[in-house]
């Protein structure tokens, strides 16, 4: 039985999930599929510029795995960028910062880090005890990060 997959931590959704060279037709397009934790990989190493110890404490992974990770993106995205594909950003095995979630008996409203949520799951509510809880859903990809940090409608990560 294999193992399961840890889950790596996200900084947070990008801004924007779907880029495509300009000038070959809609139909003409093949995609390329970069994971959240891969841009993550991408972003932290390539853009903070930060060693790859440090990246993978970041993502609370191994750094044989964060190199594994960071790999397959970069593959993904020359792939794209040489071959004229469209990217998508979308899915894989990660968690975000915090995640929000709601009681259903009284309406309250909490966040648990990403480092409590990687152990377990929130099994009552802080305030009732209730165990009829739920969690918030993720806002989706393409919002726009507001001033301050947060997302239209008050979501924040």
């Amino acid at each position: 039985m294999a193992r399961p997959v840890k889950l790596r931590y996200v900084a947070g959704l990008p801004n924007a999930n779907f880029f495509r060279p300009m000038g070959i037709p809609a139909n003409l397009l093949q995609e390329v599929r970069l994971s959240l934790e891969e841009i993550e990989a991408i972003r932290l190493k390539d853009l903070e510029g930060l060693e790859q110890e440090k990246c993978a404490e970041r993502m609370h992974i191994s750094r044989p795995t964060f190199h594994r990770v960071l790999e397959s993106g970069r593959k993904k995205l020359a792939d794209a960028l040489l071959n004229g594909k469209a990217i998508q950003i979308e899915g894989g095995n990660f968690g975000l910062p915090q995640q929000r979630f709601r009681c259903n008996n009284d309406g309250h409203e909490w966040n648990v880090p990403f480092e409590v949520l990687a152990g377990r799951l929130p099994l009552s509510c802080p305030v009732c005890s209730s165990v009829n809880i739920q969690p918030m859903p993720l806002p989706p990809f393409g919002w726009r990060r507001r001033r301050g940090g947060g997302f239209r409608g008050g979501r924040q990560w």
